[in-house]
């Protein structure tokens, strides 16, 4: 087992591995910018390393500066989160030749599902179903106004390289092609450093699907369920669920058992999620693979009881699986609210000094947070300072905890988006559990019709 492991990250979810690390009795060592030299997983990390200035590209994305601190501190692994580096093949490699354990999959399998256009052609080879698209990046505007034509539109164009929207357009006409195909490329480049693009056909009203499995080093791979991430807010996830009330048991099943082979086809070890486009008809596809923790695991862990980051710690460990497929059972119903620091109708970021910070606990109800009265929320990171995440009996259950919650949470001092949260989860078509993508679109444009502030009417 390891003795001491460095957290390349930041915030709740630095907090959430410590919590982890805590119980299997590691020591665990918080790395820092000067922006978060209060931070709470500073203050409850054993050993603390300051690794530069507040920008994340001096400091957490800084990989000399993170080996550095784990070669001074003696940690023999790195856990990074989500976000910032966890996806990095090259931190995975640097860790493997300095002999440090990388907490997550093999380089190689990060750098092949990083690759959107290398990951469909890998998931097409294992039988999982893709959605028709180009063979690999657009090599030209005439290649594009091809594939496009052949696809038929709608279609929509995809960065290679990263995620959360950018580098993503949705084209609907041949006309708007050659300029979404240009702004896209041009977005992608100044996101990820890469600017190849793919097309794919465009599915309208699907629900967002994502399964989260996990694999150890001796073959073994078994996948905890589904959860529900369709209302989300250009490509970023709001509210997420599980199960999804989409889902039959026989969907449910068949499902994770193609999951469960694909993960296996590309020897993927550790913790990752295998995202899917469900069309109205109940058809799947994939849409992306992502090789780290997820913001959203907590649901999960709710449903089946299993700790994904201790299972990630022991698996990178050496150790096999802790249970078997036959092992996992879903129980009840979970759901996680986003808690930003930002304007609830404009969305604006409200970065600024909390005054006081205090959410209520009670039977099914967890927080995953940083925050706290009299901290400060930086403007130089994600938004994110907490995850609300509520367990009911059934899915009734779980939104009426977490409406009670919600409402008897009190954060001063910053905007938060609280407001809007309330507001969905009171939504018929909310309730009713008649989601897709599109939700959001939707509800903020008849909200805008209506007129008013959701911060003066929750």
């Amino acid at each position: 087992m390891f003795k001491k492991i460095l957290i390349a990250n930041r915030g709740e979810i630095a907090l959430r591995i410590i919590c982890a690390c805590r119980e299997l009795g590691i020591k665990t060592v918080a790395v820092y910018s000067e922006a978060d030299e209060n931070s709470l997983h500073v203050r409850f990390a054993d050993e603390d390393v300051c690794i530069g200035p507040a920008r994340s590209t001096d400091s957490y994305l800084n990989v000399p500066a993170i080996i550095s601190a784990a070669e001074i501190t003696g940690a023999d692994a790195i856990h990074p989160g989500y976000g910032f580096l966890a996806e990095s093949a090259y931190l995975a490699e640097v860790c493997e030749a300095c002999h440090i354990k990388f907490i997550g999959p093999y380089p190689n399998v990060i750098r092949l599902m990083g690759d959107k256009a290398r990951a469909r052609r890998a998931m097409k080879k294992a039988g999982v179903p893709v959605l028709p698209g180009s063979d690999g990046p657009v090599q030209s505007e005439d290649q594009a106004v091809k594939t496009a034509r052949e696809l038929g539109y709608p279609v929509i164009i995809k960065a290679v390289a990263g995620g959360g929207g950018r580098g993503m357009r949705i084209v609907r006409t041949p006309e708007e092609l050659p300029k979404a195909l240009r702004t896209a490329t041009r977005e992608a480049e100044a996101a990820f450093g890469v600017g190849d693009v793919y097309l794919e056909k465009y599915v309208e009203s699907p629900r967002h699907i994502e399964v989260q499995v996990i694999g150890d080093h001796h073959g073994n791979v078994v996948h905890l369920g589904e959860r529900e991430c369709s209302i989300q807010r250009r490509h970023q996830k709001l509210i997420e669920e599980a199960p999804s009330v989409a889902l039959t048991e026989k969907q449910r099943r068949k499902l994770g058992a193609t999951v469960v082979e694909a993960a296996r086809a590309v020897q993927y070890a550790n913790a990752g999620t295998f995202e899917f486009l469900m069309d109205p008809q109940g058809h799947f596809y994939f849409l992306e693979a992502n090789t780290r923790l997820q913001v959203e695991h907590p649901v999960t862990e709710f449903v089946t009881g299993i700790d994904v980051v201790k299972e990630q710690i022991l698996v990178a460990a050496g150790r096999r699986l802790s249970f078997k497929q036959s092992d996992v059972q879903f129980r009840g119903h979970a759901i996680e609210c986003r808690i930003n620091a930002e304007d609830p109708d404009t969305f604006a970021p409200s970065p600024g000094l909390i005054h006081a910070f205090s959410v209520p606990g009670g039977p099914g109800v967890r927080v995953d947070t940083y925050a706290h009265s009299e901290c400060t929320v930086s403007p130089y990171y994600d938004s994110l300072i907490a995850k609300i995440i509520t367990w009911g009996r059934d899915r009734t259950e779980a939104i009426a905890r977490m409406r009670r919650t919600l409402e008897m949470t009190v954060i001063e001092g910053i905007r938060t988006s609280i407001p809007l949260h309330l507001k969905v989860l009171a939504d018929p078509d909310f309730v009713a559990g008649r989601l897709d993508t599109h939700f959001m679109e939707r509800y903020l444009s008849e909200k805008k019709k209506d007129g008013g502030s959701l911060a003066e009417t929750a």
